[in-house]
């Protein structure tokens, strides 16, 4: 048995994940991922019904299949907000840049089938929030279970505008609702920490 960190060395490890968003084309050995993945099953959950899916690519084919997709819904929302053609490029390319040179994309899905049913629209849509809150708890703890293998990841929320789009290019299950997509891999560099927001701008104590 491995002795365990100290509480500094602990708080130290948690301050010290950073957001990466580019990465080595180094693969990620299939053991890791599947230990990163085993300890995020360990979050918290409401009800402990552990709603969350997993949709993981490592295949590069793959991942430009969900890029392709998703890029053409982001270029239609862009061309909505009347956006320079130049500037909709620039983007769209960077996102499936992002998409296409991460060694592991993970799809965060929630899956409400075996969460409480409420015949009133407060308590579904309450159990709904819970369930989603659930699966955010699984996202983080993943990206801390690659933290701690040194690995870097970064939380991508746009899914969440094409959750239809992101389900059909990916053949997943009608009960899985994409929530976020994890891009993960062995990172080129490690940022400075950006600045946060004073501890009594964000708290209140009673």
């Amino acid at each position: 048995m491995y002795p365990m960190p100290t509480k500094a060395e602990l708080q130290t490890f948690l301050r010290t994940r950073r957001s990466i968003r580019r990465f080595k084309a180094d693969p990620v050995p299939a053991s890791v991922l599947t230990d990163i993945l085993h300890t995020a099953t360990f979050a918290p959950s409401a009800h402990n019904r552990q709603p969350w899916r997993f949709m993981v690519m490592i295949d590069s084919s793959a991942k430009k299949h969900l890029s392709d997709a998703m890029a053409g819904e982001f270029q239609r929302d862009l061309e909505k907000d009347k956006l320079p053609l130049e500037e909709i490029t620039k983007r769209v390319n960077k996102s499936r840049e992002r998409i296409n040179s991460a060694p592991v994309v993970v799809i965060l899905c929630v899956d409400m089938s075996e969460m409480d049913a409420y015949p009133d629209t407060r308590r579904r849509k309450a159990e709904y929030i819970i369930a989603t809150q659930s699966t955010a708890n699984a996202g983080m703890q993943l990206l801390l279970a690659a933290h701690a293998e040194g690995l870097g990841g970064v939380w991508v929320c746009s899914p969440m505008f094409a959750q239809d789009t992101v389900q059909k290019a990916l053949n997943i299950p009608k009960s899985w609702e994409p929530q976020a997509m994890l891009l993960i891999g062995y990172p080129v560099e490690i940022p400075a920490p950006r600045e946060k927001k004073p501890l009594l701008e964000v708290t209140k104590f009673l």
